[in-house]
């Protein structure tokens, strides 16, 4: 088989984010860049299927500048992907845009069996490109997906929906599955693994190469913000029956909520 897995390198939920002073995004310098979450799901299952298949090959794409998204493919590689492929491209680029890049890269690249993604990233939330990705190579999708077989050319999948159950359903291949947690459990990096990963080739693309004019048909954010700083908790002190009343005259005059 040949697996695809596209990932994305976002912000490290611990890191502090600051705005530009234009309020146009968010200000790179000092920003700690990870694997999205997600996607270090879709790796893993890559390389699961792949060592269950012999003669199996998986490659991983990324998009974004690629300074940067070069680090997030070694550590692709370092996990035990066999070859990656980065496309050179602005800081933000719409999902439109970014679904029809990473096809066009896919295709360049020849024809695979099985492409794996994140559900979402955990910067914009927009769950899109995987869907938008699966359209322009005309395969069909799925996406939260926790449980995954396979058997010849068939997937058989299990996803979360509303009211915590469950869906299962067989999907043809070739066919794009986006992970969510639960599918699988991310390995780490061997030590082995990060010094093969440094000897490995990425291949860079560019938005050029490809086709794809990041000036046509994109949007771009404006006026970013940061969510307000939440009020200071009050501390009620005094006996249970104090407390109560106080808490009642709170919720009454400052929450307003009574």
């Amino acid at each position: 088989m040949r697996i695809a897995v596209c990932i994305k390198q976002v912000p490290d939920t611990e890191t502090k984010i600051k705005l530009k002073p234009d309020q146009s995004g968010i200000e790179p310098t000092g920003v700690k860049w990870v694997i999205n979450p997600y996607d270090e799901h879709a790796i893993e299952e890559g390389i699961k299927i792949r060592d269950s298949n012999a003669g199996s090959s998986v490659l991983v794409f990324c998009l974004g500048p690629k300074g940067r998204c070069s680090e997030a493919l070694r550590t692709a590689l370092a996990m035990g992907a066999d070859e990656a492929v980065v496309i050179d491209a602005p800081e933000f680029l719409d999902t439109s845009l970014t679904g029809r890049a990473l096809a066009a890269a896919l295709k360049k690249e020849g024809a695979f069996d099985l492409v794996l993604t994140g559900r979402h990233a955990i910067d914009d939330n927009a769950a899109s490109v995987g869907q938008i990705l699966a359209g322009e190579l005309g395969i069909p999708h799925a996406t939260v997906i926790s449980k995954l077989t396979l058997n010849g050319g068939v997937a058989t999948v299990e996803r979360e929906i509303e009211g915590g159950t469950k869906e299962i359903f067989e999907i043809s291949l070739p066919a794009l599955l986006a992970a969510n947690k639960g599918l699988n459990t991310p390995r780490y990096a061997s030590l082995p693994g990060i010094m093969k990963a440094k000897k490995k080739t990425i291949k860079e693309v560019s938005l050029n190469d490809l086709g794809v004019d990041p000036a046509k048909g994109a949007f771009r954010y404006a006026e970013f913000r940061l969510p307000p700083e939440k009020p200071a908790v009050k501390i009620l002190a005094g006996d249970v029956k104090t407390q109560s009343h106080e808490l009642a005259r709170l919720l009454r005059e400052e929450a307003k909520v009574l």
